[in-house]
C-alpha cells in the first residue's frame, strides 16, 4: 500500500459526529432554564414573605385557674335525674311491636309498644255477652214480677167477694215477694257483668305501654316476639321491662362533701359546675338542699344542686366537679362575667365603635393569616379579660394587633 494512504487513515479526526452537538446543546439550555425558574421562585418567595406581618399571638385559655381561686369548697359527683323510669307492661303477654328506639324523645302518653292482645280481645267480648246474658235475665224476671203483681191482685179482689181463698192470696204474694229477690239478684248480676267488661277493656287497654311522662329514650329492653311480665321471672327469658325513659328537665346534680366542710354549704349558694366531658364548660348552678344524713363509713353528707340552664349536652350519670361559691363573689360579679369559661390577655382585644373584636391565627396553604372575630368580653381582671362569646379554647389570637392590620393579612409568628 501508499504510505501516503496509509498515514491518511492514522490521522485523528477532530471534527464532531453528524447530529451529536446540538443534542448537548438542548441539555445545557434546559438545565439553564431549570435554575433560572428555581431562582426567580426564591425570590418571590422571598419577597412575599417579607410582605407578611410580624406579629406576636397567645392562645385563648380556660378560665379554670380564675374560677378555682373563688371558690370556698370543691367536690366532685355525678348529674342524676330525679324522674326516671324503666316502663313496663301490666299484663303478661307477648311483645307485638316495639315503637322506640334509644335517644328518641316522647310525649306523655305516647305509644311506646304493644302487646299480643288476642286473649284480652276474647276476655272482653265474652265479657260483653255475660252482660248481655244477665241483662236478658233481668229482662224475664221483671216480666215475671209484673206478671205475679197481677195476680196478687186478682186474688185479693176474689177473696175480697168471698170466690178465693186465703191460701190462694199467700201463695201469690209469696210469688210476688221471691221474683222481687229474684230481680235484685238479677239487677246485682247486670252491675257485676258490667264491671266485669269495664275490668276486661282495662286489660286489654293496659296490653298498649304508654310514655308516663315526656322525656327521652336512654334504654331500649325488649324486641317484637319476647314475652313481657310487669313481675320478675325468677331467671328466665321473660323481659321485665320495654325501655327506661329519662325527664331531661329533672337533671340535677348530687355531690358528696365530707362532713367537715360541710358548714361551707348552704342552701341558695351559687355553685359552678364542670362536666368531665366538657372541662372548659361552666355550668351556672345552685344548691337545693343538703340531705339531713351522713354516711357513716364515708363521713360525707349528701347535696342537691340544681342546674340553672338546660342543655343537651348534660345527660345522666356524667361526672361533674363543682366549685361552691363565696356570698362576696356572688354580689360582686355580674352574672355574664361569673359565667365566662375562657380568658385571653388584655392587650388582644380591640374597642372600636363600642365594639370589642381580635384577630384569630388561621394556617392555610399559602402561610398563616388572620380573620377578624367579633367578640364579647367582660371587666378585665388584671391582665387577663373574660370571653363570653366569640372564642373556642386553644385558638390562638394576635398581641398587640398593629392598627393597620386587616381581615385576612398574612402574618409571621415573632
Amino acid at each position: 500500500m501508499d504510505k501516503a494512504e496509509l498515514l491518511k487513515e492514522l490521522r485523528i479526526d477532530r471534527e464532531p459526529p453528524p447530529g451529536g452537538g446540538s443534542r448537548a446543546g438542548w441539555w445545557l439550555l434546559l438545565a439553564l432554564a431549570l435554575l433560572a425558574a428555581v431562582l426567580v421562585a426564591a425570590y418571590l418567595w422571598a419577597t412575599r414573605a417579607d410582605e407578611a406581618v410580624l406579629v406576636r399571638v397567645a392562645t385563648v385559655q380556660s378560665a379554670g385557674t380564675t374560677d378555682a381561686a373563688r371558690s370556698v369548697l370543691d367536690a366532685t359527683g355525678y348529674v342524676t335525674a330525679r324522674r326516671i323510669a324503666t316502663v313496663s307492661a301490666q299484663v303478661t303477654g307477648k311483645v307485638e311491636t316495639v315503637l322506640i328506639e334509644e335517644g328518641m324523645q316522647v310525649a306523655a302518653g305516647e305509644v311506646l309498644a304493644t302487646i299480643d292482645d288476642t286473649e284480652w280481645r276474647a276476655q272482653v267480648a265474652l265479657a260483653e255477652a255475660q252482660l248481655e246474658s244477665a241483662r236478658s235475665q233481668l229482662a224475664e224476671i221483671e216480666a215475671q214480677l209484673s206478671n205475679a203483681r197481677r195476680d196478687l191482685e186478682r186474688q185479693r179482689d176474689l177473696a175480697g167477694r168471698g170466690l178465693a181463698s186465703q191460701a190462694a192470696v199467700d201463695a201469690a204474694s209469696t210469688e210476688v215477694d221471691a221474683l222481687a229477690a229474684r230481680l235484685d239478684s238479677a239487677a246485682t248480676g247486670v252491675t257485676v257483668a258490667r264491671r266485669s267488661l269495664e275490668l276486661s277493656r282495662v286489660r286489654l287497654d293496659n296490653t298498649v305501654i304508654r310514655a308516663p311522662f315526656a322525656g327521652i329514650v336512654t334504654v331500649k329492653a325488649a324486641q317484637p316476639g319476647e314475652m313481657i311480665s310487669p313481675v320478675s321471672a325468677g331467671g328466665g327469658f321473660t323481659r321485665t321491662g320495654i325501655g327506661t325513659i329519662v325527664d331531661m328537665d329533672s337533671l340535677e346534680i348530687q355531690v358528696d362533701v365530707n362532713e367537715s366542710f360541710i358548714q361551707r354549704v348552704h342552701p341558695g349558694q351559687r355553685v359552678e359546675a364542670t362536666l368531665n366531658a366538657y372541662p372548659e364548660w361552666r355550668v351556672p348552678s345552685e344548691v337545693i338542699a343538703i340531705i339531713p344524713t351522713a354516711d357513716r363509713s364515708r363521713a360525707t353528707v349528701r347535696v342537691r344542686i340544681a342546674i340553672l340552664e338546660r342543655d343537651e349536652r348534660i345527660v345522666p350519670d356524667m361526672g361533674v366537679r363543682v366549685a361552691f361559691l363565696g356570698e362576696g363573689e356572688s354580689a360582686a360579679s355580674d352574672a355574664a362575667t361569673a359565667g365566662a369559661t375562657l380568658r385571653v390577655p388584655s392587650g388582644a382585644v380591640v374597642e372600636e365603635g363600642g365594639e370589642s373584636f381580635v384577630f384569630v391565627l388561621q394556617p392555610g396553604d399559602e402561610g398563616q393569616s388572620v380573620a377578624r372575630r367579633a367578640v364579647r368580653v367582660g371587666v378585665a381582671r388584671g391582665e387577663l379579660r373574660p370571653v363570653l362569646d366569640g372564642l373556642r379554647s386553644g385558638e390562638r389570637v394576635v398581641l398587640q394587633p398593629p392598627a393597620d392590620l386587616a381581615d385576612g393579612d398574612r402574618v409571621r409568628l415573632e
